[in-house]
């Protein structure tokens, strides 16, 4: 079936599509002057204080090496010292925001996501169906024609099958959400980001801008979003966020906006910002996770009038987070926390909260029939990253990438549950903690630290084993009589450490 793309042309202007009865949303004037480009909803302000952690200072960049711990990837020291490391983050009460990034980007992020520190990432789409190559299949099949990919098709597929075909087979047969619940939850994560909408336009819920290409007209025929939404909340401490990206590939109206230079903006007001502010209101997402500009600015998507509603009148105003992709130019500059790239990990102190969104599957996000098992990075590895991006100040999103039939594959499983394990024992020294002065040890390799200065403690994370039973420290000060040092408990061994200063 082909995908509707649900637009009405009507002559000199563009109008929405019309709602199935739903109700809820209404045209209103632009905050950033775009003549109705903009959409919100009538709900009430409620004004509540916002907390974040204190910014970090710049740092070195660490040395880095390899890691080969003997049992479980690592463990967490904490040292107990006495005067405090960083001055008490000021409270803040609420204001509103106006539609520029000036005043966007003074919004100081709620204090629960850099708390969080772990969270898990889930590529879901019909891209799951050939799950062949990468969750590109259908661009890098298309538009690239790479050989692989259009050999795969012709190996497997008739001549007049298209992309578009695959729909039916995304039958998410096996999907349960409760059982997706009850894994995340064993991880050790804190929240969750699902793709609501990849690139190929698929939604994850019955939007009302995509007709009979979403998960209610064709293959589920349920709604994902609401069901991975309802069992998250009801059976997990773990937030909820949604991945939604901004363009599609082949949308004729992105196209032609494109061949525009974008002067053209009839795909964001008539798709992108109605399934925005439809997934807001409807599901109400804690994260909300924006990719995809396709090379059009800001202006084009009207991301500064969106975010002014998000952070002003959203039912989620008070404990929303957002990235930095938000249009060309945005990345790492603009947003809530910085993503910079896929699989950023900097090794050093960022002034600003930031996010490393990486893969278990070292080459695709989405699942892949013809991966190896060399292509999954190991629990020592995946630990050594978390270990890293907290240190430094920022929040590790992992991904996995379900099957078609919407079962997670046991290598993800076994992965997401190995971390859990690992946090359990070692989770103090993650969880709501800061950066301290110094992200890793001058004299050891492979030791990173972390702080919680109300309690006065510096935790060493160690990713090596020393094969002498004793860890020298280089950075902590010790002062003789009043700092102490403990070893966390693991798989029955200990830790003498010896004061080196």
């Amino acid at each position: 079936m082909q995908p509707s793309w649900g637009y009405c042309e009507c002559p000199g202007e563009w109008r929405l599509p019309p709602r199935r009865g739903k109700g809820g949303l209404f045209p209103s004037p632009a905050w950033s002057g775009d003549s109705g480009a903009a959409y919100s909803a009538a709900i009430k302000r409620k004004d509540s204080p916002c907390e974040a952690a204190p910014a970090c200072k710049e740092d070195s960049r660490p040395a880095r090496g390899d890691m080969r711990p003997r049992e479980l990837p690592g463990l967490a020291l904490p040292l107990l010292l006495l005067p405090p490391l960083l001055p008490p983050c000021p409270a803040r009460s609420a204001a509103r925001f106006d539609p520029t990034w000036e005043s966007l980007d003074a919004r100081q992020l709620p204090a629960w996501f850099d708390q969080a520190k772990f969270g898990i990432f889930i590529h879901w789409g019909v891209f799951s169906v050939p799950s062949f190559g990468s969750e590109w299949f259908w661009w890098y099949w298309q538009k690239e024609k790479i050989l692989k990919y259009v050999e795969f098709m012709k190996d497997n597929y008739p001549p007049s099958f298209k992309y578009e075909d695959f729909g039916p087979l995304f039958t998410a047969k096996f999907f349960n959400a409760n059982q997706w619940a009850d894994i995340f939850q064993a991880s050790g994560a804190k929240y969750i980001v699902l793709t609501s909408k990849h690139h190929e336009g698929f939604t994850l819920w019955g939007s009302e801008y995509s007709w009979n290409w979403n998960a209610i007209d064709e293959g589920p025929k349920r709604d994902i979003v609401k069901e991975l939404e309802v069992a998250i909340r009801n059976r997990t401490d773990l937030r909820f966020g949604l991945y939604y990206s901004l363009f599609e590939w082949f949308h004729p109206l992105f196209l032609e906006d494109e061949s525009s230079s974008f002067h053209k903006r009839q795909f964001p007001v008539s798709k992108t910002l109605p399934e925005l502010y439809e997934l807001v209101n409807a599901y109400q997402p804690e994260i909300l996770w924006s990719d995809g500009d396709g090379g059009a600015p800001d202006q084009y998507w009207n991301s500064t009038g969106f975010l002014a509603w998000l952070y002003n009148e959203s039912p989620v105003r008070d404990t929303v987070v957002t990235n930095d992709r938000w249009g060309a130019g945005s990345i790492c500059k603009h947003g809530g926390f910085y993503t910079c790239s896929d699989r950023y990990n900097p090794g050093h102190l960022l002034p600003h909260k930031w996010e490393n969104c990486m893969t278990i599957d070292k080459l695709s996000w989405g699942y892949r029939r013809d991966a190896g098992i060399s292509d999954y990075l190991t629990i020592e590895e995946l630990v050594k990253q978390l270990v890293e991006t907290v240190s430094c100040g920022g929040n590790l999103l992992m991904n996995i990438g379900p099957t078609l039939d919407g079962t997670i594959s046991v290598v993800f499983e076994e992965r997401l549950r190995q971390m859990g394990s690992w946090l359990r024992v070692n989770g103090e020294a993650i969880y709501e903690t800061h950066t301290w002065r110094s992200q890793n040890d001058t004299v050891t390799p492979d030791v990173w630290y972390t702080s919680k200065p109300k309690e006065k403690l510096v935790y060493a994370l160690f990713l090596k084993w020393p094969t002498s039973g004793q860890l020298f420290l280089g950075q902590p000060k010790t002062i003789l009589g009043a700092t102490q040092g403990c070893v966390m408990e693991m798989c029955d061994l200990y830790l003498l450490l010896e004061e080196h200063s």
